[in-house]
């Protein structure tokens, strides 16, 4: 099993030292990847629902750094830390850079970027970027990923689409990683599973909270019918990468087993929750540690390197 942790874009920790303090003292604990959210601007007034709280309610107040030059900066504090977005909310940039500006880190990075993808959930954000229409997210994010993958491809290369055209062009230079960095789609959804199944790398969920809570026997459920979408598009369903996003609480003590979320309890039990999701095929963990001071982070980080992580790398 490989391990991640979740970088902050926002709040006490969202400054060079908290940032780089979480990203090298993971890579020495021996985490594999970090993930970076992505919001750019955070409306005065937000109507949408967030998707992943019970509230409805997004925590952040407009206080987000950008996600690729975060990742940028992280590459060059770290050696071996894969730097996963979880997730770029692609329709808010322009493809053809975001193209570019991706192949550059992967190429500073000695390829170490994957990226994570999602269509977005707050129609107030993309209003105020001006990007495409909120309806129309999910076409479009189809088609950003046709671009990009056309861009990572020896050039020249042209694209007409039904929401960008671009006569042939070459995009030099082009990632390390080959055919292209992996791409990882974000959500649970019905059309998140066909994306996945249709042209991704690798499934990446959210779950272990009120609003997606993907309990093994409904983790299970979405797994065969990913398998059954990725069989249907000629694909082996081997190929995708399972990497799970899940919300920790550990406690001390062991919490009743009767109705118990997923990664909540003793270390016993979180142990227990990595086999469960394991046998499921999931290869890719990561957890949000951090709390108000670096030095709490650590200390999160330090307690499930030693009593989670070392327990259960092997397998």
């Amino acid at each position: 099993m490989q391990y991640g942790f979740t970088l902050p874009v926002r709040g006490e920790l969202a400054n060079h030292d908290g940032i780089a303090g979480m990203a090298e003292y993971g890579e020495k604990l021996g985490f594999t990847s970090a993930t970076i959210a992505d919001h750019i601007v955070i409306p005065a007034k937000v109507e949408s629902a967030y998707p992943y709280d019970a509230t409805g309610r997004h925590p952040s107040h407009g206080d987000a750094m950008e996600a690729l030059s975060l990742i940028a900066f992280v590459a060059g504090k770290t050696s071996k830390l894969r730097l996963i977005t979880s997730v770029l909310i692609l329709p808010y940039r322009n493809p053809v850079l975001t193209a570019k500006m991706v192949s550059t880190i992967d190429v500073l990075s000695q390829g170490r970027i994957t990226l994570g993808i999602g269509v977005g959930w707050m129609q107030e954000e993309f209003e105020a970027l001006q990007s495409p229409p909120f309806a129309r997210r999910g076409a479009v994010t189809d088609e950003w990923v046709s671009i990009f993958k056309k861009l990572w491809s020896p050039g020249p290369v042209e694209h007409q689409g039904a929401h960008y055209s671009f006569g042939p062009v070459r995009c030099e230079p082009l990632p390390v990683q080959k055919p292209h960095p992996p791409i990882w789609i974000g959500g649970h959804s019905a059309p998140a599973l066909r994306r996945t199944a249709r042209y991704a790398d690798g499934w990446h969920p959210l779950g272990t909270v009120s609003t997606a809570e993907l309990r093994p026997p409904e983790f299970q459920a979405m797994l065969d019918d990913l398998r059954r979408m990725t069989e249907g598009y000629g694909r082996d369903f081997k190929d995708i990468t399972l990497a799970f996003v899940a919300r920790l609480n550990a406690q001390k003590d062991p919490l009743p087993s009767n109705n118990r979320m997923p990664f909540n309890g003793s270390a016993q039990q979180l142990i227990e929750d990595v086999e469960t999701y394991r046998a499921m095929g999931v290869s890719h963990l990561s957890f949000d540690f951090r709390r108000p001071t670096l030095a709490e982070t650590k200390e999160r980080m330090d307690w499930f390197a030693s009593e989670v992580m070392a327990k259960t790398r092997g397998g």
